[in-house]
């Protein structure tokens, strides 16, 4: 009998050794050794098999202390949610599709249930709590796409744009980009996130007409 951990192991062994794009039943079932219709007992498709990999490590993800102040434990959520990411972040293309939250499990969406339940506490209604959410969600996945792509580019030693230098410009066109030049690549590559987190959460709040103090 071939259970549903096998399944899910072996799916896993394939992603970190192809990426997921490659990942597919007909290969799934090779790799475990047996047909592709006995895969289909345990999941629809490729999309499914994503998604219960997804919950599966969604449910290991520890969730965090959170702080009193509403702001502050909205960052430790967003935090949370960014960490989980980037130990994972073939996770984060599979979760940009439409409808990708009402695929999480409990334990991923009580960090949703933070972001919102924080927001409301802040003076956001509902709805501007479903944006507050949204901002950050936008933002956390496009920093770890970003730095996914360019990592695996290096690693196929493929050429990576960011470290493309401004040293050839001209000043009179581009004067600041000009003068940035060779160290462009540096200051795109520091691991900027928390600060830039922080500032969108008070963006979002403050727009959003929620009156406290900004998060530290």
């Amino acid at each position: 009998m071939t259970s549903r951990g096998q399944i899910l192991a072996a799916a896993r062994r394939l992603i970190d050794r192809d990426g997921w794009e490659q990942l597919s039943i007909r290969k799934l079932a090779a790799e475990i050794g047996v047909g592709a219709t006995t895969l289909y007992h345990h999941v629809q498709d490729k999309e499914d098999l994503l998604f219960l990999l997804i919950h599966e490590a969604g449910e290991q993800v520890p969730h965090p202390d959170l702080p009193d102040e509403p702001g502050e434990r909205i960052v430790v959520a967003a935090m949370t949610i960014h960490d989980a990411l980037a130990a994972w972040p073939w996770a984060a293309e599979v979760l940009t599709t439409d409808g990708f939250i009402a695929r999480l499990g409990d334990s991923a969406l009580g960090l949703v249930e933070v972001i919102v339940a924080a927001a409301i506490q802040r003076g956001c209604t509902p709805d501007q709590a479903v944006h507050v959410f949204r901002g950050i969600w936008y933002y956390t996945v496009g920093e770890i796409l970003v730095r996914s792509h360019s990592a695996r580019r290096r690693e196929s030693n493929q050429p990576v744009y960011r470290d493309a230098l401004f040293g050839s410009l001209d000043p009179a066109k581009l004067p600041h980009l000009a003068s940035l030049g060779e160290r462009w690549a540096a200051l795109a590559a520091r691991d900027t996130y928390s600060d830039g987190l922080r500032a969108l959460v008070n963006g979002l709040l403050a727009q959003g007409g929620c009156a406290a103090p900004q998060v530290p």
